[in-house]
């Protein structure tokens, strides 16, 4: 639901039981399809150049020159596409669905309860970046009932919003990271694994941090649903079928927004090079060089990424 960034792996690895047999990507497409997920995606992406920039120029650890974040949005533009997002998470997608969750998704998407979810989901997947924050920072209030109130916060935990939305700024953080290592000279498997610690230090903080958010966001996003369709809504998640397609709707985002983060990465390692051989060109000899940043970015306090991970 959230773009995602509104976006992942930790509900993936909370697939309690053994796994069954992955399905095919076929069948993993129609789920796709009819969830509407390429569209919720592709709405999120136009904005991700300049939350990825400002996620380090708001770091005063990062130490980036203009250009250095120039190169970042750049990067970001060539990185954060629907081709590179799409292959590895219908991949995922597939390899954490089972045949009895394509039946029930596909049937329950169908209906029309399913039908309206996903219409409310591309509507808000489409406000825009500032829209969405404006919702997620309670700035645009929804009016709630108690009872009401008390369905949201099931719908997040049932969803795992919070735990996902945390995991792809985790991701992409880590990924830029390690594109700044190679580009100016540092080991990047070093800032990887310093990137992943912290990560992990901070994650429960975060996650937590975008509780409340995520619950505004949903009840925006499902403000025409009745208390009734909400609650038929949460009855399909606590099935198997349905705790089965949270996980692997989310396994899907984080293998899709890891894949676009690794991409930009890699296109700001080739950018800063290029950035600093031509500072390098410029520089008088013994002269400074400034080309290099001084640190890899801490974790970054989350906004607004790709997708909140509801059922679509």
């Amino acid at each position: 639901m959230k773009r995602l960034v509104v976006l992942m792996m930790m509900a993936a690895t909370r697939v309690q039981a053994a796994e069954p047999a992955a399905v095919d990507i076929d069948s993993a497409a129609q789920v796709y399809q009819a969830a509407e997920v390429r569209e919720q995606v592709r709405a999120s992406l136009p904005s991700m150049p300049n939350q990825i920039k400002a996620l380090f120029s708001r770091d005063p650890a990062a130490a980036l020159s203009d250009q250095q974040l120039a190169a970042i949005k750049s990067a970001a533009e060539r990185g954060f596409r629907i081709d590179v997002f799409e292959a590895p998470a219908l991949a995922a997608f597939a390899q954490n669905l089972d045949a009895e969750t394509v039946t029930k998704s596909k049937e329950f998407l169908a209906s029309d309860l399913g039908r309206r979810m996903v219409a409310a989901d591309v509507a808000a997947a489409q406000l825009g970046e500032s829209n969405i924050e404006k919702i997620m920072n309670g700035e645009q209030p929804t009016p709630l009932s108690p009872r009401r109130t008390q369905l949201f916060e099931r719908l997040e935990r049932a969803t795992h919003s919070a735990e996902s939305t945390a995991q792809v700024y985790l991701s992409m953080g880590e990924a830029v990271s390690v594109g700044i290592a190679i580009g100016s000279g540092q080991d990047p498997a070093a800032v990887a694994q310093r990137a992943l610690k912290s990560g992990d230090a901070e994650r429960a903080g975060m996650e937590q941090q975008m509780r409340v958010p995520m619950q505004r966001f949903l009840a925006y996003s499902y403000r025409n649903l009745s208390d009734a369709d909400l609650k038929h809504l949460l009855a399909f998640l606590d099935t198997s079928a349905g705790r089965r397609y949270v996980a692997a709707y989310n396994a899907a985002m984080q293998a899709g927004y890891d894949a676009m983060g690794k991409r930009t990465g890699e296109q700001l390692g080739e950018s800063l090079r290029e950035l600093a051989q031509a500072q390098l060109d410029a520089t008088p000899p013994h002269g400074p060089d400034e080309s290099a940043p001084e640190a890899a970015p801490r974790t970054p306090t989350p906004g607004a990424p790709g997708s909140s991970g509801t059922p679509r």
